[in-house]
C-alpha cells in the first residue's frame, strides 16, 4: 500500500527525510524480512499513517538492504521504531510491540484524531464546503463542541445549510471572547434571514391562524410560505400538528407538502431527519 505518507528510506533520501521532520514528525520503522514480527506489522503501520492523514510520515528502513544506515542509528533489535521531531529522536520502541503500543506512543507527541478532524473541518468551512464540514463538527466529542471557535464554525454551517434555529441556539451561547468580527458577521446573516422571513404575507396568514387555529388550508399555506423563507423547521412543526391527527388531511395535499419540504431539505438536515422518523412511526 503506497501512500504519500509512507516512504522507503535509502542512502539517497534519508538525510532529506530526517530534515523533513522539522515540518512533520517522522516515524522510522527498522525491519528486515528475516524478522517476521518486523515485516508483519508494516501493513498496520501503513494504515495508521493513513488514519493520521499526514500528521506524521512513516519511513520504512529495510536493514538488510540499507545496513550502513541501520549501523549509523545503532539499531540493536528488530523491529525498532523511532520517532523524530525537528531532526532529533524524541521517542522509540525496541522489539516486537502491538500496533496499540505504537499508536499510544504517537498520541503523546501528535494531535489526536479528533483534533485532526477539527482541523480538516475548519479548512472545509474556509473553503465554503459547509455540508461536508457539518457532520465532521457534530461528530466531535461534546467537550470540543463547547469550544467557542467550534461553535462559530458549526453556526456558520447551520446558517449556510438553512438550519437557522440550530444556528440561533449556538450563537446565543458564544463566550464573550469569541464575539469577534466573524461572530458579528454570522449574527448579521441571521438578522437578515429574520427580516426576510417575516413578510406581510406571513404575518397575515399567522393572524388568520390565530383566529382559526383549526383551519388546515391556512396552515398548509403558511407552512409553504415558511419553507420559502427558510423557516422550514417551523413549517414542518405546523404541518405535523395537523398530520399527526389525520394523515389524509386536505385529501393528501398536506402530506404531499410535508414530503416535499422533507425532500428539499435532504438527508443531512437534523429537523428533516426527526420529522421523517415521526412520519415513518405513524405509517408503519
Amino acid at each position: 500500500m503506497q501512500s504519500e505518507y509512507v516512504v522507503e528510506l535509502n542512502e539517497q533520501n534519508f538525510r532529506q527525510v530526517l530534515e523533513s521532520s522539522v515540518q512533520t514528525p517522522v516515524l522510522i520503522h527498522f525491519w528486515a524480512s528475516m524478522s517476521q514480527e518486523s515485516s508483519e506489522i508494516i501493513p498496520q503501520l501503513q494504515t495508521l499513517a493513513q488514519q493520521y492523514n499526514g500528521a506524521f510520515t512513516l519511513a520504512l528502513l529495510n536493514c538488510e538492504q540499507e545496513q550502513n544506515i541501520a549501523m549509523q542509528f545503532g539499531v540493536q533489535a528488530l523491529p525498532t521504531i523511532a520517532l523524530f521531531v525537528n531532526g532529533q529522536p524524541v521517542d522509540g520502541l525496541g522489539g516486537p510491540h502491538p500496533i496499540e503500543a505504537i499508536s499510544e506512543m504517537l498520541s503523546k507527541h501528535l494531535p489526536s484524531q479528533d483534533e485532526l478532524t477539527l482541523k480538516s473541518a475548519l479548512e472545509k468551512v474556509q473553503d465554503k464546503q459547509y455540508s461536508e464540514a457539518l457532520p465532521m463538527l457534530t461528530g466531535l466529542p461534546e467537550e470540543m463542541q463547547q469550544q467557542g471557535d467550534v461553535k462559530l464554525a458549526m453556526a456558520d454551517c447551520y446558517l449556510e445549510t438553512q438550519q437557522f434555529e440550530q444556528a440561533r441556539v449556538l450563537l446565543s451561547a458564544i463566550p464573550m471572547e469569541y464575539q469577534d468580527n466573524y461572530y458579528k458577521g454570522l449574527i448579521a446573516k441571521l438578522e437578515l434571514h429574520d427580516q426576510a422571513a417575516d413578510s406581510p404575507e406571513i404575518q397575515a396568514l399567522e393572524n388568520q391562524m390565530q383566529q382559526e387555529p383549526h383551519n388546515v388550508k391556512t396552515a398548509c399555506e403558511l407552512a409553504l410560505q415558511y419553507h420559502q423563507v427558510s423557516r422550514s423547521e417551523e413549517a414542518l412543526e405546523l404541518i405535523w400538528s395537523f398530520l399527526s391527527k389525520d394523515l389524509n388531511a386536505l385529501d393528501g395535499e398536506l402530506k404531499k407538502a410535508f414530503m416535499d419540504i422533507l425532500s428539499a431539505l435532504g438527508q443531512g438536515n437534523a429537523a428533516a431527519a426527526k420529522y421523517r422518523r415521526q412520519l415513518y412511526s405513524l405509517l408503519y
